[in-house]
């Protein structure tokens, strides 16, 4: 359970009076209560699961770099940095992360799995590692290199 890391985080970088890291967890905490209320009405009671909120942490990275690209061409690297530190903060509640050769094999997989042959199979072939592989690869990555798999 992802939960309970973020209370005891919070409570360690308070300790060590890390302002950046009490910021970014309590931002990551109030992100992750207003997706809770939003599920009430589905009948989801307990909140949101696992899988929900890894995804919610990969959409706040997302967020952080495409304002450190924005960032940096408006040179602007006091931002850049506080965009960075907060990335690495996140990060650290993220499993670990898919190498390059890892996604390449499953994407290998997938691909024999369904039966894939050209690039027009491509949206079932990232639906599926989606389904698959959520929280532990980089969708941007994965569907660059499934492009080039599919496009041989």
């Amino acid at each position: 359970m992802l939960r309970p890391q973020f209370n005891d985080a919070l409570k360690e970088a308070m300790l060590k009076k890390e302002e950046r890291a009490v910021g970014t967890i309590r931002m990551i905490m109030a992100k992750m209560k207003d997706l809770d209320i939003a599920a009430r009405p589905m009948g989801n009671i307990t909140g949101i699961d696992d899988t929900a909120i890894v995804n919610m942490l990969q959409g706040m990275i997302k967020q952080r770099r495409e304002s450190v690209a924005l960032y940096e061409k408006g040179n602007r690297p006091d931002l850049v940095k506080q965009e960075n530190e907060e990335i690495a903060i996140i990060e650290r509640f993220m499993p670990k992360q898919m190498s390059e050769d890892e996604i390449k094999a499953a994407i290998a997989t997938i691909v024999t799995s369904i039966g894939a042959k050209d690039i027009k199979d491509m949206g079932k072939v990232m639906a599926e590692l989606k389904k698959t592989y959520a929280g532990k690869m980089d969708f941007a990555q994965a569907g660059a290199l499934v492009k080039s798999q599919l496009a041989a």
